[in-house]
C-alpha cells in the first residue's frame, strides 16, 4: 500500500504537466473505482460511463464546480495547469475545455502527492455534481 501513498516526489518542485501527468490517473482512478463500487456490470457498459466522465467536457463542468471552493495555493496549481503549454492538442473537445482538464489534473496530482487524499475526495464529489452524472445505486 505504501507504493501508491508515497511517491518521492516533492510536488512543489514539479511542473504542471508532470502534475497532470499523474492527476490524470488519479481522477481516472476514482471514477472507475465509483463505477465499479456500482455493482458488477458489463465491462463496455463500465467504460462508456468511466468515458462520460473522464473528458475535457465534463472535467471542465468539474473546474468551474469548485474554483470557488479552493484555498489560494490550489487555485495557483489549478490556474498553472489551465495554463501549460501542451505539445498534444484535445480531440473532438475545445481548447478551453481541454486546458480546464488540464488544471483538474494538474490539481488532483499535486493533492495525491501532497497525501491529501480527503481533499482529492471532497473536490472529486462536489465536481462529479456538475456532470449530471447519475450512480445506478
Amino acid at each position: 500500500m505504501e507504493l501508491f501513498k508515497n511517491i518521492n516526489a516533492d510536488p512543489r518542485t514539479l511542473n504542471s504537466l508532470a502534475l497532470a501527468f499523474i492527476g490524470d490517473t488519479i481522477f481516472d482512478l476514482l471514477t472507475r473505482g465509483m463505477i465499479l463500487a456500482e455493482g458488477n456490470a458489463p465491462v463496455n457498459t463500465m467504460h462508456k460511463k468511466a468515458k462520460s466522465i473522464v473528458n475535457a467536457t465534463s472535467q471542465s463542468k468539474m473546474y468551474a464546480a469548485i474554483e470557488d471552493m479552493l484555498t489560494e495555493e490550489e487555485l495557483g496549481v489549478l490556474k498553472r495547469g489551465r495554463n501549460a503549454k501542451s505539445h498534444t492538442s484535445a480531440k473532438n473537445q475545445s481548447i478551453i475545455d481541454y486546458r480546464r482538464a488540464t488544471g483538474i489534473e494538474a490539481l488532483f496530482g499535486y493533492l495525491y502527492l501532497k497525501g491529501e487524499f480527503e481533499r482529492i475526495e471532497q473536490l472529486y464529489k462536489t465536481g462529479l455534481k456538475e456532470t449530471r452524472y447519475e450512480k445506478t445505486r
